[in-house]
């Protein structure tokens, strides 16, 4: 599965390399567009009012994108909680809760008193926004729109993100959010399974606002495919911290031997900002996304430890590895955006608090 997964990202990327690489994608390519065309019909259905959304009380703000894998959605949504947070304003997160085993309607993950589930239930990434953010509301909800309701009835928030949901489009949105990475904010262009789109590009048409991530400088305008636009960079945080929460300077731990470990959507480019902060890594490690370190993965990591001198892994992983000891120490890179030009989302955000504002009084 992981030699299928790594073939996929280059040619979808790159291109393919080779006879049977070509041969793959031209078979796909059909796949592709019929998988192009259901989203667009049904995106149409959807803008026509023909399938119905559901209007929230209380603001709702999707941030999603068009590509699968690695554009930063969780850091964004991480900045945007802290943004509320700071000016006193109760934000809640929904997310589909993805890799977890939680099966119902809907569920609290926190209440804004830190983690009421394990990462296994509720997936990796509901649980690290419940860790870090102890003032958000955090919930899972196969279907959407079922803990929006529930929020909006009992009046638990005064702003909804929508997590991953630019496609999700059961319900409406007050700001529509999409993220893509800058350098390749199409992959090859094709959708699914040819390419990494999960629709045409044209429907940013419905977006209002881009985030152009992983990006390496400023842009000369604030408007980019004649959407506003906010332009940022991933960056690893110079203080990790170990399993145990205890701070470790970055620059203690070059020249050492590290190896890498990641279960997310495109563990290369973490890999890539960790060399970029002057890491040696003798090793990197790719896992399936949302991966789960028990058994043979857990026990193959642990033989490593004579080769190299500490493990290094993203919070994701983090979070369910907590009460496991490998050997070595291991250390959790946190990942940050850095703004080269916000001017775009400061003013879509203010208006946002406005509108709560006003409600309030």
């Amino acid at each position: 599965m992981k030699g299928i997964e790594e073939i996929h990202r280059r040619f979808a990327v790159s291109g393919p390399a080779g006879v049977v690489e070509w041969g793959l994608f031209c078979a796909m390519v059909p796949f592709g567009l019929i998988y192009g065309g259901i989203a667009w019909l049904r995106s149409m259905l959807y803008g026509a009012k023909v399938l119905p959304s559901y209007r929230s009380r209380i603001p709702v703000i999707s941030v999603g994108n068009i590509a699968v894998g690695g554009t930063g959605k969780t850091p964004f949504v991480n900045y945007l909680l802290g943004y509320f947070e700071n000016r006193g304003i109760r934000p809640a997160v929904v997310s589909r809760g993805y890799g977890g085993t939680f099966s119902g309607r809907c569920a609290v993950v926190s209440d804004g008193n830190g983690p009421l589930c394990s990462p296994a239930y509720c997936g990796d990434e509901p649980f690290l926004l419940a860790q870090k953010h102890l003032r958000s509301l955090i919930m899972i909800a196969p279907k959407r729109k079922d803990a929006i309701v529930e929020i909006n009835a009992e009046k638990k928030a005064d702003v909804i993100i929508l997590d991953d949901a630019f496609q999700h489009q059961q319900v409406a949105r007050d700001l529509n959010v999409v993220l893509l990475d800058e350098r390749r904010p199409y992959g090859n262009g094709f959708p699914l399974p040819a390419g990494l789109l999960r629709e045409f590009h044209g429907a940013l048409r419905r977006a209002d606002l881009l985030v152009m991530t992983r990006a390496t400088k400023r842009v000369a305008s604030n408007t980019i495919y004649g959407l506003p636009a906010a332009v940022c960079r991933h960056q690893i945080s110079s203080q990790m911290t170990s399993l145990a929460g205890q701070p470790v300077g970055l620059n203690s731990l070059k020249g050492q031997r590290g190896l890498a470990f990641a279960g997310i959507a495109n563990p290369q480019l973490f890999f890539l900002d960790l060399l970029e902060m002057g890491l040696t890594l003798t090793q990197r490690v790719e896992f399936p996304d949302h991966a789960i370190y028990s058994g043979a993965r857990l026990e193959w990591l642990r033989s490593q430890r004579d080769s190299v001198d500490y493990y290094v892994t993203t919070e994701k992983d983090a979070v369910k590895l907590s009460n496991q000891e490998l050997g070595k120490p291991c250390y959790v890179a946190s990942l940050q955006l850095d703004f080269f030009d916000k001017q775009a989302l400061d003013v879509q955000l203010e208006m946002i608090c406005k509108r709560i504002q006003n409600e309030i009084e």
